[in-house]
């Protein structure tokens, strides 16, 4: 069935990135295995994916420990807490939800004794939804140029969650709203950032996502199938 899942769902971003004139292995697949058991990594590891998303420090922590012999780049994809963001450092090698400085601060000291930089993103809140993390379109900047000085943080792009919607096109404004805002920063040349990562898309609108120039997805539900609640 994963493998099946896999896929339908390379096929579906083949096409998304047909539409808009891109080449396929121009945008990332992160599979989104939260509340999934470590089984369930290591079959779809086994159909050649090799970026995984967790939700929670501690939930990736056990499947993290079980899975080491695979080569498996693990990404951060929910919130932050600044309490948790030593053990997110020690690992996890991306970070797709940094939204504030004390985190980034707390995540550079964890690094100090690592010989490698953890790549963040910085996750933007454009629909300004009370449920959802993120920073406010106009703050990003600031906290751009602020996380820039951490020497052992690089910024590589920016992520964002729009509302969701039954219909895909819905995202669309805000997809391409991240792209535009990812421009600006990019022309302002900071060190240690780069915008060469757009995470934006998930199981129901990735194609829009990358239509409006997502180069990494955000996939969970189309791979693993439903959750259960939790």
């Amino acid at each position: 069935m994963i493998r099946e899942n896999i896929n339908r769902v390379q096929e579906r971003i083949a096409a998304a990135c047909e539409r808009a004139g891109r080449q396929p292995l121009s945008v990332t697949l992160v599979a989104v295995s939260k509340t999934f058991p470590a089984e369930k990594v290591r079959e779809a590891y086994e159909c050649g994916l090799r970026r995984f998303g967790e939700n929670r420090v501690q939930e990736a922590e056990g499947k993290v420990a079980e899975l080491r012999d695979l080569g498996i780049e693990w990404h951060l994809v929910g919130h932050l807490q600044s309490n948790k963001a030593g053990k997110a450092a020690e690992i996890f090698q991306f970070i797709e939800s940094l939204d504030a400085l004390k985190p980034a601060e707390k995540l550079n000291q964890a690094r100090e004794s690592s010989g490698e930089p953890l790549l963040v993103l910085l996750q933007v809140d454009l629909g300004r939804e009370e449920t959802k993390f993120g920073i406010p379109r106009e703050d990003v900047l600031d906290l751009a140029r602020r996380v820039s000085e951490l020497p052992r943080l690089r910024i590589r792009g920016l992520m964002t969650m729009p509302p969701y919607s039954e219909d895909p096109e819905q995202a669309r404004p805000y997809f391409r709203s991240l792209r535009e805002l990812a421009e600006s920063i990019s022309r302002q040349k900071l060190s240690n950032v780069s915008m060469e990562v757009l995470s934006m898309g998930m199981s129901h609108d990735f194609e829009v996502a990358i239509e409006e120039g997502s180069t990494m997805v955000r996939v969970g539900t189309a791979i693993f199938g439903s959750r259960s609640a939790r």
